[in-house]
């Protein structure tokens, strides 16, 4: 049996189906013993990857293009889309049914801060509306925990979080959903990634990786978000189960969850075409150069067992 140090990039509940593969012993099923370890940092989980210290991580994309962005000779890569779409949501403190981005005009809006991609994709989707984001009024860079205590003192108008936070505010009256970001459709938001000499290297364990995810994926859109939770509602102690299912529930139908572990050219581009457009990287890798291709191949993830 392959073992392997995977590195948990932060733990949150957009990253439920890690949880479950693990939980319902898919890795273990196709020959991967799992040492699961949360990563001190965002910005150690590359790091702990190109150092030796980890194997595999799941990250977003964004993470991988920031290094082949330093050093055009990077050897990470990413494979398997697991995050489909933009987990993120924007909550206000008074209703907005009709929600358009022209509203953020003359509000004070919380953006979230903890790694980079929310901010960029969030900034793209306003220059495709016809707005310059320098034209808004952000508030100070806070935390998403910082920026919801913002918005329950009347500090703020507007903020993006992700759950279970928006879940909180909506639950308690604090706070009222004004967009998802899922809408936005596939971004390729999260995936493994590591380096381009491993999966030459360790093939069948990436491809059992892979399998494994697909196996996850196949069960997720059978089963209901009660389901889900009974498995992973260890990763969230301080969550009820009832509020897990409801959560996976509703990023379940906002399809933020791929379908498959298939990383498509189209998805990547639009996520990469965001970061460009903030100016958070400047070269415009290729997709061949960021992504291990070949394990988008159906050929290899799909049997008569795990995707029917």
């Amino acid at each position: 049996m392959a073992k392997i140090i995977l590195y948990e990039n932060m733990r949150a509940i957009p990253y439920v189906p890690f949880y479950l593969a693990h939980e319902h012993g898919f890795f273990s099923a196709e020959g991967i013993e799992v040492d699961l370890r949360l990563s001190p940092s965002t910005t150690e989980t590359p790091r702990a990857i190109l150092n030796g210290r980890a194997d595999v991580a799941w990250g977003g994309p964004m993470r991988v293009m920031m290094h082949h962005d330093a050093d055009r000779a990077c050897p990470l890569v990413c494979f398997c889309q697991v995050v489909a779409r933009d987990p993120f949501l924007l909550i206000g403190r008074t209703p907005n049914q009709n929600f358009q981005f022209s509203d953020l005009s003359e509000l004070r809006i919380g953006v979230a801060s903890e790694v980079p991609t929310p901010e960029m994709t969030f900034q793209d989707d306003l220059k495709r509306a016809g707005i310059n984001p320098s034209s808004l009024a952000w508030g100070t860079r806070l935390t998403m925990e910082e920026n919801v205590a913002a918005l329950r003192r009347g500090n703020l108008d507007v903020v993006q979080i992700f759950e279970p936070y928006a879940d909180d505010l909506i639950t308690n009256g604090d706070g009222h959903l004004w967009h998802r970001f899922s809408s936005r459709g596939d971004i390729a938001y999260t995936t493994f990634y590591t380096t381009r000499q491993f999966v030459e290297s360790q093939w069948e364990t990436c491809v059992g990786l892979t399998r494994a995810i697909a196996r996850t994926q196949k069960w997720l859109r059978e089963n209901s978000g009660e389901a889900v939770a009974k498995i992973v509602s260890k990763y969230f102690p301080s969550l009820t189960h009832e509020r897990i299912a409801h959560m996976i529930n509703s990023y379940q139908l906002a399809k933020l969850w791929a379908k498959s572990p298939e990383l498509p050219a189209a998805a990547f581009v639009r996520l990469k075409a965001s970061l460009l457009s903030g100016g958070l990287i400047s070269y415009d890798a290729p997709y061949h150069q960021v992504v291990a291709a070949g394990l988008s191949d159906p050929a290899i993830w799909r049997s008569t067992t795990q995707m029917e």
